[in-house]
């Protein structure tokens, strides 16, 4: 009954659902923020432990290379945290100072524009102005797709899928990193929520999260037999396998196409205009991001009006 008098009124659904989704921008900027310094740890701990355990054999060596590999994927040594360290604690600090976060200066936007007014209360440091915009973000995204397709349980997966793109596209800038901890679920869910058919019917899903995880494998090995070098990450495969998990496998040439086209006109543009070397590489995560909730969202209609276009 709570349910059926909030989607009776559209506004106020779009409303409760921006507001949701602004605590829920608040916890990606954490997740953004932590969850990669939560595989570093992981990393060395277990190149460590093989170190201790084994510290002659080859296999030690090749694990604490590899976690050696994985921490360079980070721009700068991230602090040390000693004890407990997750998603809940510890409490959250400046990185500047130490001073411990108040519940008060984490409302979102609230606190960064009328009470802190973008500095840290203790050593009036400036923070990040992509905290309040990773909230304001997520709210906006949130109550547009309710907007769009009511307040029922298509719209919350997309709001769903939506929260997990952003804060894997934040992650991927940041360190060029596509963790499995977000997108192995993400595939999981769009094959279990697509076999009630919400999307597309589980046979496209399943295929979809094959042929998106191969396709990209090829052209990554076909790649490294011609050049040597490796162009893309693994992380890229398994993003595309679930964007085909939830849309189907007949949008993976659409995710292809606008991923590629994006990637190629804004790459280009950060060369031309000196903003990036030529030789460093660019996440491919974001352009696949976007282009996969562009397909989930309208990649039917886009594709009819493609073939319209064909035809005349």
């Amino acid at each position: 009954m709570f349910f059926e008098l909030i989607a009776a009124n559209i506004w106020l659904s779009v409303l409760l659902t921006s507001v949701f989704s602004l605590l829920v921008g608040s916890f990606l900027n954490v997740v953004i923020h932590r969850l990669p310094l939560m595989m570093e740890r992981e990393w060395l701990e277990m190149a460590e432990e093989a170190a201790n355990s084994q510290p002659s054999s080859m296999s030690a060596e090749l694990d604490i290379e590899a976690a050696e590999e994985r921490v360079e994927a980070f721009p700068a040594k991230p602090p040390e945290h000693p004890g407990t360290f997750n998603l809940a604690q510890p409490a959250s600090t400046c990185p500047n100072c130490g001073h411990l976060i108040r519940w008060y200066e984490n409302i979102p936007l609230i606190s960064y524009f009328l009470i802190l007014g973008g500095k840290c209360s203790g050593c009036k440091t400036s923070i990040s102005l992509r905290y309040p915009l990773i909230e304001l973000v997520t709210a906006v995204i949130s109550g547009f797709i309710v907007w769009q397709f009511g307040f029922n349980p298509v719209a919350f997966g997309i709001v769903f899928f939506s929260w997990c793109l952003i804060a894997l596209t934040a992650i991927d800038i940041d360190h060029q990193l596509l963790p499995d901890k977000i997108t192995l679920p993400l595939l999981w869910i769009g094959l279990i929520l697509n076999s009630f058919g919400y999307f597309t019917t589980l046979p496209s899903a399943l295929w979809g999260a094959i042929l998106g995880y191969l396709s990209l494998w090829s052209v990554f090995w076909l790649f490294k037999l011609i050049t040597g070098k490796e162009g893309m990450g693994y992380g890229d495969f398994k993003l595309l396998a679930a964007l085909g998990a939830w849309a189907g496998a007949d949008m993976l040439p659409l995710i292809i196409l606008v991923s590629s086209l994006i990637g190629a006109i804004v790459g280009g543009l950060m060369i031309l205009f000196n903003r990036h070397e030529s030789q460093t590489p660019i996440p491919f995560g974001p352009y696949l991001a976007g282009a996969g909730w562009i397909a989930l969202l309208w990649g039917k209609d886009l594709t009819g009006w493609y073939l319209q276009l064909l035809a005349v």
